[in-house]
């Protein structure tokens, strides 16, 4: 998801009276809300882990479980500057540690939780396990999402209570719940309909307003198809679009391709659904380029993808 819904849901959560446990609570929940997005900061790093966008720091097993106790040490840290130089409030709530880490856990589990409603996917089990993980519950800018959390705080603040953000939390889960719901019955539609495809993978992104609406792509033998599930026209069809398309993995010149430079190799570790397409300017040059399916398509959209450039003779 995009930093303003993490920071949103931070802050809806730090308003349902959560924030009054510490001092710091409310930067706790927002920062901690944020915190797994450090590693694109890392995208060097030599580790692929933590070179991999949603991989160790959003790992359960890995950074979510160690970095909330760095923040909480750093906000601590902070607080005691504060206070030397007499820059706290006469009125302000004590420092609690116990809820600020807790406070830090809580912002920072939110976030892969979120990440984990979105086609892009996450590896929940990071460094343990490369696999990837995503439900389709949510577009991954949702205008809706948006709307509950932000609704909630403004109620909150204006009413000096905690109840309004406690009913926006509520009702976005709510919403995230009946689009995995959705988003099930668009696979199990898929695999139903004739011709009865048995894809190895399927993505069912809803759309941005239209919430109900899945833009489908699926892989079965090496070929990807695209379609559309509309659940208000049928609950067991999903419409195709377009024509499928080989993704040409399989040929020897992209199996070169795909080990050749470090950027094709950092590229298809992330990319679950690849797909290829070899050029040949010359009789010696061939040009191959990888690109994702979820997000490329047919016309292989250049922000999704890397070139490699090889010699064939």
């Amino acid at each position: 998801m995009d930093n303003l819904t993490h920071s949103l849901a931070g802050w809806a959560l730090a308003e349902t009276g959560l924030k009054r446990s510490t001092r710091k609570g409310l930067a706790a929940l927002v920062l901690a809300a944020n915190m797994p997005d450090i590693d694109v900061f890392f995208g060097w790093a030599p580790w692929a882990p933590l070179a991999m966008h949603r991989g160790f720091t959003h790992g359960l097993v890995g950074g979510v479980l160690r970095m909330p106790p760095l923040l909480a040490g750093l906000l601590w840290l902070l607080d005691r500057w504060q206070a030397s130089r007499g820059k706290l409030a006469a009125d302000a709530e004590p420092i609690r540690v116990g809820w600020l880490i807790a406070l830090c856990y809580l912002g920072a589990i939110s976030h892969p939780l979120l990440d984990l409603q979105n086609v892009y996917a996450v590896q929940l089990l990071s460094p343990v396990s490369e696999r990837w993980f995503h439900t389709d519950g949510l577009f991954i800018v949702s205008p809706w999402l948006l709307a509950f959390f932000g609704s909630g705080i403004w109620l909150a603040r204006r009413r000096t209570a905690g109840w309004p953000t406690v009913a926006a939390v509520a009702a976005g889960v709510a919403f995230i719940a009946g689009n995995i719901g959705i988003s099930a019955l668009a696979r199990s539609a898929l695999v139903m309909g004739a011709p009865y495809p048995q894809p190895d993978r399927i993505f069912a992104s809803p759309a941005p307003v239209r919430f109900w609406k899945r833009d489908m792509v699926w892989r079965e033998r090496g070929v990807i198809g695209f379609g559309q599930f509309d659940p208000s026209r049928s609950l067991l069809r999903v419409e195709p679009i377009g024509e499928a398309l080989a993704d040409d993995m399989g040929l020897p010149l992209v199996k070169r391709a795909a080990t050749a430079t470090p950027e094709a190799v950092k590229f298809l570790a992330w990319s679950q659904m690849p797909v290829a397409r070899v050029e040949a300017p010359s009789a010696c040059e061939a040009t191959v380029t990888f690109a994702d399916a979820r997000f490329a398509g047919p016309a292989m959209a250049r922000n999704f993808n890397t070139v490699v450039r090889l010699k064939t003779c």
